[in-house]
């Protein structure tokens, strides 16, 4: 079964908000772990407008031996105050996956893939370093992107294909095209030895078509949907009703 990894970051998000350590970000993971997902996503950014460094060490030692831990993040973003940078987490905690996207400062939330032909040979040695860790290292692109073989080249293990044009033309009521896209995508990655995750709107409305149209896929990481889903249905419900989905 396509595993389901939950992004947290809109529960620091609230907690942000407001200050002080309310709501939980180990108690909600640990409510999704109990409600039977395969992961937990962070996305923590330089400006720790949610995740911070901390939530990523806090759910590190509280997740380790019992789902995969998925870091995203851009691995060229510099430090900055009591933010290490990307790889530096990655050292410190040793996720299961660090998924690198190239997602800058001014973005509301990630919107774009790498060019695989003139990123590859910039993301090589941290690639590699990633794998030396331990890491299983996906990219971000976007749906119809080209050039896996350079992925395949500097040690990448999977892509994430970028479902956010997706979800919007599926929201429209005509999703057909993006939806043979990321199909075509899925297809051609996977031709090149790679891997397949996909991310980013994915909701209980448009998660079910997307899973029947690309087989094989391995993982999908969801978090802004379903925790505004979990408002209204609860959080262990919510991830229920996700996993039945996927099945």
């Amino acid at each position: 079964m396509t595993l389901l990894s939950v992004n947290l970051n809109k529960i620091a998000v609230l907690r942000n908000s407001r200050g002080g350590d309310e709501p939980d970000i180990a108690r909600a993971a640990i409510t999704c772990i109990e409600a039977g997902c395969g992961g937990i996503t962070v996305h923590p950014r330089p400006d720790m407008r949610h995740v911070r460094p901390d939530d990523v060490r806090t759910l590190s030692a509280l997740l380790r031996g019992r789902v995969e831990y998925n870091i995203e993040g851009n691995p060229f973003a510099a430090a900055r105050g009591d933010y290490p940078g990307l790889i530096a987490l990655a050292r410190e905690v040793h996720p299961t996956q660090v998924t690198l996207v190239p997602d800058s400062d001014g973005q509301i939330t990630s919107d774009h893939g790498f060019d695989l032909a003139n990123d590859a040979e910039r993301l090589r040695p941290l690639v590699a370093e990633l794998r030396e860790l331990g890491c299983r290292v996906s990219l971000f692109v976007d749906p119809g992107a080209h050039g896996f073989e350079h992925a395949v080249a500097i040690g990448v293990e999977r892509i994430e294909i970028y479902t956010g044009p997706y979800a919007e033309a599926f929201d429209e009521g005509d999703a057909a095209e993006q939806l043979a896209l990321c199909v075509d995508t899925a297809r051609r990655a996977q031709q090149a030895g790679l891997a397949v995750n996909a991310g980013h709107d994915l909701s209980q409305a448009n998660l079910g078509t997307l899973r029947v149209a690309i087989p094989g896929l391995a993982e999908v990481s969801i978090g802004h949907a379903l925790i505004g889903e979990a408002l209204y249905e609860g959080l262990a419900n919510t991830v229920r009703n996700y996993l039945q989905i996927l099945r």
